[in-house]
């Protein structure tokens, strides 16, 4: 049987392997369905056995094997597509290349017993078979580097944007203050607009560091000892409303709720999740913040009003720089954000042996839920 004719035939039985590989390739904190990991397997599959049946000139082999061969009019290939789409599964390179060396070998295994003679015909069946895995790897490489490259170059444009902002205000104050005869009266409000700015941009550099952490391989740094959640709580209440100060924060919870934990992690989760909260909720309706024992430990609910958050994302706006790719949201949700607070909050959750999940509907409105432990394990020796 040709090759291009068992790819065809026994499409199933190749794609079951390729489900199994991709499901241990898959990043540790993936979560992906079925569907997403087979992905755009069938179509590339497809377009390959397609291609091997397309007969090409010895001009035309030799531009293939140079990677100059003239580019389909019929729009990205399967395998473009299938390289973004793992790109923004936090697939690496390495990930990419691996799946396809796998499909390569399982479909040349599949194929073997079928082969009845090894002559010429089976040889040029192989070479064809490689040249277009090769072209769609090629495929998948690029378009995986050109998200990639888009998202660093728009990430840092974001940077800058967010930077500009306080910066301005910080600079417009210091002329302000600096001008002969200023009014007592209204050194009060630059320094509340100093303080607010300040606060912006410490923020984005905690992200930014817990961000960094996590990318080189380790965990945040965190000490965990005896303390009130509350107090961090109430904390990431009142610089939350500095930011916003148009939102109205209203806290719901027990004198107090004493467990063990890093203060100054959890309040970096909290303001993260309330400013997240603030950005994204309708003006006039307060922000709900509620504090309770649970049965295993402590919950904070952080609940506001706005547009729902779509059930194909509830999971993905936890990962890093993911708001930034303005194809995967809703253009009535676009906004300047780096996209890390989510995954900050979620990371100190974590770190704290504790889980963050999020609902979101248009009569409930988006609740986070942060469970905690009452304890952590490095407590004991605090």
């Amino acid at each position: 049987m040709k090759l291009s004719s068992f790819i065809q035939s026994d499409m199933e039985a190749i794609l079951a392997e390729w489900d199994v590989f991709a499901r241990a390739n898959e990043p540790v904190e993936g979560g992906m369905s079925d569907r997403s990991l087979r992905d755009h397997a069938r179509a590339m599959l497809e377009d390959v056995a397609r291609e091997m049946e397309t007969a090409q000139s010895e001009e035309e082999r030799q531009l293939k094997s140079e990677g100059n061969e003239s580019p389909s009019r019929r729009g990205p290939s399967a395998a473009a597509k299938h390289g973004r789409e793992r790109q923004s599964n936090d697939f690496t390179l390495v990930k990419l290349g691996a799946e396809f060396r796998a499909l390569r070998a399982t479909v040349l295994r599949l194929w073997q017993p079928h082969l009845d003679v090894v002559d010429a015909q089976a040889l040029e069946q192989v070479i064809r078979f490689n040249e277009g895995m090769d072209k769609a790897l090629a495929d998948s490489i690029q378009s995986w580097s050109e998200r990639a490259d888009h998202l660093r170059e728009l990430f840092l444009a974001i940077l800058g944007h967010d930077l500009r902002s306080p910066l301005a205000s910080i600079a417009l104050a210091g002329d302000t203050l600096a001008q002969p005869g200023i009014a007592p009266e209204k050194v009060n409000p630059l320094a509340l607009t100093v303080t607010r700015a300040t606060q912006v941009m410490t923020h984005m550099i905690h992200d930014l560091m817990g961000y960094a952490s996590t990318q080189l391989g380790g965990a945040m740094p965190h000490h965990a000892q005896p303390c009130d959640l509350l107090q961090p709580l109430k904390d990431a209440i009142q610089d939350a409303t500095a930011t916003y100060p148009g939102t109205r924060f209203q806290l719901h919870a027990p004198e107090t709720l004493m467990g063990c934990y890093d203060a100054t992690r959890l309040y970096q989760m909290f303001v993260n999740m309330l400013v997240n909260a603030a950005r994204h909720g309708t003006d006039g309706c307060p922000v709900l913040v509620k504090a309770a024992a649970a049965p295993n430990g402590f919950q904070v609910t952080i609940t506001n009003r706005g547009e729902p958050i779509p059930a194909a994302s509830l999971e993905s706006i936890f990962r890093p720089l993911v708001q930034l790719d303005a194809g995967d949201a809703d253009p009535s949700r676009a906004r300047t954000s780096l996209g890390l607070g989510l995954y900050i909050a979620r990371k100190i959750a974590e770190l704290h042996g504790g889980a963050i999940g999020v609902a979101s509907s248009q009569a409930d409105g988006t609740c986070f839920s942060v469970s905690l432990p009452i304890s952590a394990a490095d407590c004991a020796q605090a």
